[in-house]
């Protein structure tokens, strides 16, 4: 069984920085494409950058250049640097392992406010 755990949100002011981060469980991680989400109330959850198991990233445009995501197999572990963030990044972060089946962590928030 996969399991996934975000770790890392809070409150930050526009312009500041906040690291995400996905632990997971279960011997497929290193193998599985993963990737972080996010959503707003009353939205669509979007997607915001993916990476494979080779390291191969990909970005929503609303975020290139300021983030960042990783990974580290040995640790199971996914990352999402966010850099000179702003108001509209405020959302429900979420990590996704896409095995063929989809996992979901169960989202840690962030907001971005002055």
């Amino acid at each position: 069984q996969v399991q996934l755990v975000e770790s890392g949100g809070g409150s930050v002011q526009p312009g500041g920085s906040l690291r995400l981060s996905c632990a997971g469980s279960g011997n497929i991680f290193k193998f599985a494409v993963m990737s972080w989400y996010r959503q707003v109330p009353g939205k669509e959850r979007e997607l915001v950058a993916v990476i494979t198991s080779a390291g191969g990233t990909n970005y929503a445009d609303s975020v290139k250049g300021r983030f960042t995501i990783s990974r580290d197999n040995a640790k199971n572990t996914m990352y999402l640097q966010m850099n000179s963030l702003k108001p509209e990044d405020t959302a429900v972060y979420y990590c996704c392992l896409n095995a063929g089946v989809r996992y979901w962590g169960k989202g840690t928030l962030v907001t971005v406010s002055s």
